[in-house]
């Protein structure tokens, strides 16, 4: 530090800050966010404190300078972390008859209450679905819209609530539905609903999950999310109600889980988590199935339309006995502030 130049030594003490941030919320995903509601907030930020990390390492080793090492150590010990932020290279692996597509899409009630200003979202949605024809399509935040043709699906599961307005969430398939179920959250309008169908041989249990909205923009018109206008909140009523959504989440997290291990098939879960894959929620709900966009994706996998941030909150997990050939996202396709998931898989016997 002596050699330092006192610019140098202000970075290097903000470096120091920014390290044990990052070493801090490297172990979050294994603490309940009830036990430390306020911490797991940093869940929501380990991304772009990997950036910063990254940054200083670029800043040191121009200088050659040896406190290069801090942000190499931090980075070495969080590698796992950023596989599951940034995907480098796509794999795409030989296409059987027997695979099937699984899509998840939180269509925001298909622009019911008009945060866009386009009029045709129903028809779009219709339209890019009948494009990439998925043999189970599962929809978050559906709702009654007569120009979403979904003709195409002989079985399907839709579990709407409310008085004037019904919104919910549905799974469409191409395959026969012998059970349909429900996991109910408390207090909550966010639920989860699974059907088990038979594919070829098998029973597959799908799961369509919305777990507790952590409304980090809750007074957005558009659908547009700045980060400005996150500033312009508060930023202790911001943690507050962060940290309350992820404790609510937890328990919804753990409900989920429960349901899983009673369940004797193959798992498919698909949906909007609302949380990042740092947290203690999504270690939970995904337990020991494959993350389709670690598995086969590229790139930020980015699902969420928020401004400067390439935020990944909706996912599709599958049970190993599913091999994943493909998974893409569409953030170009805005009719709703989520963009759709896709993934191709088949059976690891086939």
């Amino acid at each position: 530090m002596k050699k330092l130049s006192v610019f140098n030594k202000i970075f290097f003490a903000f470096n120091l800050l920014l390290a044990t941030l990052t070493i801090v919320a490297y172990f979050l995903p294994f603490l309940t966010p009830k036990s430390f509601p306020i911490l797991a907030v940093l869940t929501l930020f380990l991304p772009m404190m990997l950036i910063l990390n990254i940054l200083f390492l670029i800043f040191w080793g121009i200088q050659l300078k040896r406190q290069v090492l801090l942000s190499v150590v931090v980075l070495m010990i969080g590698f796992p972390f950023i596989n599951k932020f940034y995907k480098f290279s796509k794999t795409d692996l030989p296409i059987n008859t027997n695979d099937f597509v699984v899509m998840s899409y939180n269509v925001r009630i298909f622009n019911k209450f008009q945060w866009s200003d386009k009029l045709t979202v129903p028809i779009e949605i219709a339209d890019f679905v009948k494009e990439k024809k998925p043999d189970i399509l599962c929809i978050q935040e559906f709702g009654n819209a007569k120009e979403f043709d979904y003709s195409a699906y002989k079985y399907r599961y839709i579990l709407s609530r409310g008085d004037k307005i019904k919104s919910g969430q549905a799974i469409f398939s191409k395959f026969k539905i012998l059970k349909k179920g429900e996991i109910k959250f408390p207090n909550s309008s966010n639920n989860v609903i699974y059907a088990d169908l038979k594919i070829k041989n098998d029973t597959v249990r799908v799961y369509s999950i919305h777990l507790q909205s952590i409304k980090i923009s809750p007074d957005v018109q558009g659908i547009n999310h700045d980060i400005n206008e996150i500033d312009q909140q508060k930023s202790e009523a911001m943690f507050k109600r962060i940290s309350k959504a992820f404790k609510i989440q937890q328990q919804q997290a753990e409900l989920i889980k429960e349901n899983k291990l009673e369940c004797k098939y193959p798992i498919i879960i698909c949906g909007d988590m609302n949380n990042s894959a740092f947290s203690y929620v999504y270690r939970v709900v995904k337990g020991n199935l494959q993350d389709a966009f670690e598995e086969a994706g590229t790139g930020f996998g980015k699902s969420y339309d928020f401004t400067y941030y390439p935020a990944r909150i909706d996912y599709i997990f599958a049970d190993k006995n599913f091999k994943i050939k493909y998974f893409q996202n569409f953030p170009e396709i805005e009719d709703s502030d989520h963009f759709p998931i896709i993934a191709r898989m088949g059976f690891e016997k086939d």
